[in-house]
């Protein structure tokens, strides 16, 4: 049903300048920023406003549509729509666009400004969020009926496309018919460069039909023409591309149209010439007539009758949904194993992640399409009313897919591939991190013992790169205990965690109920009288145990310190890893590229190169992870 008639035009028009010259005030008062976006989309967002159901005054409320923004430099539309709409932003907060400490950063944060659904980033990062939010639509739809029947909009341009994860994240989408998700694309033609036909001559309508959505398209400046293509999209079947073709910089006299308004502000005579032209006083800022914000805020008034609404007609949905909300770790039963026993962790992951789902509703997830090899399967059934998340070969749109999970406010989400490939979800990750968003990521295949697979899947630098990047733990288990115990961990942090589990058996060498994985590392073998301590982590502490064992055969007094967690451990003071060290030299052990140990080692036994083809056990030999190599550059310590 469409929301306006040929009656509000003359208000929509005016809804519209009002945010473009609050975009464009912005920009011109902190001197940086892109106004050209939102200035080309302020009609369709005036229009949407008649459309979208959100509360304001409950922004957490479970049913309310979502909106993303893909194209994070359009921040200035984002933050005057909050602000007109009634969230916890004020106008003098418009005034400190992009400066210390403003709720208003240069691009939206998750979790720093209210109204922000997701931090999104990089360009095409918010397509794949959409995308996420929609399918954790769909499945709590699957589980709470029509209590859960809101739409996922998200705005997107010409650069969120020709990023490669959009077509990995639009094609899941239409695979798995996301009715719920409206996308805008801001079609007007401009990137960075100039004119997009320098390096875009793709038919972007063929491409998602053949992808599975529906295509619509607009004159994204003819207020009746966008509202009607609205209206069509929420009664679709299918995931919808509503193609607005927009000029950039919609307004700006002499820039209309150029990409010189994309990235810089307009300068102080042309914003006072558009307001000018468009009747708006040019001696003015940031102003919003009154008739205006009246208008904005209905949506605020809508979203609070709404909401309300919803919960008298759910209120057996809703206890449902706080059922799944509570999380109770302690109901977990997990798997146990017995010391000698050998066993991949892998696949005593496999196990734990089992016995998390039975317990915890929100918790799900899946594979880049290696659920077998990764142990990554769960017993209860496919997407959408099953917890496996089949992503196919889409390792960069599954990273920002779960991100989206995470933040729809139900889930708990994983995501699983081989280690090496961790590189083509990086960028997610990192998204992840900032948002302190509670998403696990397992990644196995850990090391060289790979094998056979040679050096492209053998990784070497990737664990000193996640372990440098702030608010991620990064957990390498030693065996089948360590990892159940850095689950139980993991599962009570704030914030992204990841584990990082071997391909080949390991034998389970520590013991159960471990209390002191909080710390990251602890004394696995303690000798009072050490003059050296081994440390490592993964696979290498058997090994460690090992050569400890024959250096004591030699009489040197040695101990062991396994470290599942190093983020954890060096976020210890001084002290406290004297306290395991002793006055004891220390030997690191890792087969990884792994300079981060100097912090806390006198030498580290690491990978000084790639890898290569061979056996795993024979790789290990010849890179000097054998307990010869270890005895000799020990004793050299020493």
């Amino acid at each position: 049903m469409s929301k306006i008639d040929q009656n509000d035009i003359f208000m929509l028009q005016r809804m519209a300048n009002t945010l473009r010259f609050l975009c464009a005030d912005m920009v011109q008062e902190a001197n940086s920023g892109h106004p050209g976006v939102a200035m080309g989309l302020a009609d369709v967002a005036s229009v949407l406003s008649y459309h979208l159901n959100i509360n304001p005054k409950n922004p957490k409320w479970i049913n309310r549509d979502r909106l993303v923004f893909s194209g994070g430099h359009a921040s200035s539309l984002v933050y005057a729509l909050l602000h007109l709409w009634g969230f916890d932003l004020s106008l003098q907060d418009l005034k400190a666009f992009r400066q210390k400490d403003s709720k208003t950063p240069g691009h939206p944060e998750y979790g720093h400004t209210q109204g922000v659904e997701i931090t999104t980033g990089p360009l095409g990062q918010g397509i794949a969020n959409a995308v996420g939010f929609a399918m954790g639509a769909k499945y709590a739809k699957n589980h709470f009926g029509n209590a859960i029947i809101h739409k996922v909009y998200c705005f997107c341009g010409d650069g969120d496309l020709q990023e490669g994860i959009s077509y990995e994240a639009c094609a899941l989408a239409g695979h798995h018919q996301l009715d719920n998700l409206i996308v805008f694309y801001d079609s007007n033609k401009i990137t960075i460069e100039g004119d997009t036909s320098i390096a875009m001559s793709e038919n972007i309508a063929q491409r998602f039909i053949a992808q599975g959505w529906d295509v619509l398209e607009c004159d994204g400046h003819n207020f009746l023409d966008i509202d009607s293509k609205i209206t069509l999209a929420k009664q679709a079947k299918r995931p919808i591309l509503i193609i607005t073709h927009t000029t950039i910089g919609k307004g700006a006299v002499g820039l209309e149209g150029s990409h010189k308004t994309h990235g810089a502000p307009l300068g102080v005579e042309v914003v006072r010439e558009s307001k000018k032209a468009l009747g708006f006083d040019e001696n003015e800022k940031f102003v919003i007539p009154d008739d205006v914000l009246m208008r904005f805020r209905n949506v605020c008034e809508r979203g609070v009758a709404t909401n309300k609404i919803w919960e008298d007609e759910n209120a057996q949905a809703i206890l449902q949904i706080q059922k799944w909300q509570e999380n109770d770790f302690s109901k977990i039963e997990y798997p146990s194993f017995e010391q000698g026993e050998k066993i991949a962790t892998r696949v005593s992951n496999g196990k734990i992640l089992e016995a998390i789902s039975n317990k915890i509703a929100g918790f799900l997830g899946g594979s880049a399409d290696l659920g077998p090899s990764n142990n990554t399967t769960l017993s209860s059934g496919d997407f959408p009313k099953g917890k496996n998340l089949h992503f196919g070969i889409r390792e960069h749109a599954m990273g920002a897919i779960v991100n989206g999970l995470a933040n729809y406010g139900l889930y708990l989400p994983f995501c699983a591939t081989f280690f090496v490939f961790s590189d083509y979800l990086s960028p997610s990750i990192r998204i992840a991190s900032i948002m302190n968003a509670k998403v696990f990521y397992i990644f196995t295949h850990d090391s060289i013992g790979v094998g056979e697979d040679g050096a492209t899947h053998q990784p070497i630098e990737q664990l000193s790169h996640f372990r440098a990047m702030p608010n991620l733990k990064v957990f390498r288990p030693a065996d089948a205990n360590e990892n159940v115990a850095c689950w139980k961990l993991a599962l009570q942090l704030q914030g992204p965690c990841m584990f990082v589990l071997s391909r080949q058996n390991l034998e389970v060498c520590t013991p159960k109920n471990q209390d002191v994985i909080h710390c990251g590392g602890y004394l696995l073998k303690e000798n009072k009288q050490a003059s050296i301590t081994l440390v490592a982590s993964g696979s290498e502490v058997n090994l460690a145990l090992r050569s400890a064992k024959k250096l004591e055969e030699e009489g040197i007094a040695t101990q062991v310190v396994s470290v599942p967690c190093l983020d954890l451990f060096l976020m210890q003071n001084a002290k406290e890893r004297q306290e395991i060290f002793g006055n004891t030299k220390v030997l690191a052990i890792e087969a990884s590229r792994s300079f981060e140990w100097y912090k806390i080692a006198d030498d580290v036994v690491m990978m000084e190169s790639f890898g290569s083809s061979a056996k795993g056990d024979d790789l290990f030999e010849h890179y000097g992870f054998c307990e010869d190599n270890i005895i000799k550059r020990a004793k050299a310590l020493l």
